[in-house]
């Protein structure tokens, strides 16, 4: 999941320089998106490692 969200990035970042702004801006969307996802998701795995206990930090 985190390998769509720099796919996207790379091609807002592409269209941004080639001036496609709208495409630009819908991908850069999607990108923040699928990270803040992304980032719930660790949180969530961090998270229930800690409660079965195993093994410390």
């Amino acid at each position: 999941m985190l390998g769509w969200a720099l796919t996207f990035l790379v091609v807002a970042l592409i269209a941004g320089v080639l001036g496609f702004t709208s495409i630009a801006g819908a991908a850069m969307g999607v990108a923040k998106i699928l990270f803040f996802v992304f980032l719930v998701l660790f949180v969530v795995s961090l998270v229930m490692h800690m409660v079965r206990g195993r093994g410390a930090l």
